[in-house]
């Protein structure tokens, strides 16, 4: 099987992450998530906390006006601009392409499928689940009460679309942006997994 760079982009509650790190660990190479702002800000020299996670934005400055008053070195009207979304996006598809260029991995989100477009060894993934499996797995990890898991998981998802559509120019749900797209609530993750490795294998042998 031909070494591929594996993209995951994924609703909340889908068990996407822990996908990608099942496939890390089967495939013996590298899984990088918000390690990616990690990098991204020891490469800029901006605060890790003023990169995006996957959401827009466009009140940033003021924000952190609020919170952090004049305790937080904000930055001057000229500096500005390095902080816009845009801005911060591309420091973060700098790293993405870097970590490809490395060899084999497995990116988290943060539009990576789009960034790396175009490469022949990208395998592009959206993983996906009915609500009820999503809250299910939701209700693992967040100690909250149901509703507002519920509402939680409608943000996110809602978030994560918005800013791969202001990115991208195109529909985080549309499964034409993606080589596959699967079910974690139907297949479960080992299956996700299966399935990808199967596709690489089928692609691998068409390749050649």
């Amino acid at each position: 099987m031909k070494p591929y760079i594996i993209t995951i982009a994924r609703q909340y509650g889908s068990g996407g992450k822990t996908v990608g790190k099942m496939l890390s660990d089967r495939l013996r190479i590298p899984y990088y998530n918000r390690e990616i702002i990690t990098m991204a800000s020891e490469d800029s020299g901006i605060n890790a906390m003023l990169f995006s996670d996957e959401r827009l934005k466009p009140d940033l400055l003021t924000r952190l006006k609020s919170r952090y008053k004049s305790e937080f070195p904000l930055p001057s009207d000229s500096s500005k601009a390095y902080l816009r979304d845009d801005a911060l996006f591309d420091y973060q598809a700098k790293i993405i392409r870097q970590l490809a260029d490395q060899g084999p991995c497995v990116l988290i989100g943060r539009c990576a499928d789009f960034v790396l477009k175009g490469r022949p060894d990208v395998v592009r993934v959206f993983v996906h689940a009915d609500p009820a499996f999503c809250l299910q797995e939701a209700m693992k990890v967040d100690s909250l009460p149901e509703d507002e898991v519920v509402r939680k998981i409608a943000e996110i998802d809602e978030y994560r679309a918005k800013y791969y559509k202001h990115h991208t120019g195109h529909d985080w749900y549309d499964a034409r942006n993606y080589d596959l797209s699967l079910n974690s609530g139907v297949l479960g993750f080992e299956g996700v997994v299966e399935e990808i490795v199967q596709y690489m294998e089928v692609r691998s042998n068409f390749q050649e």
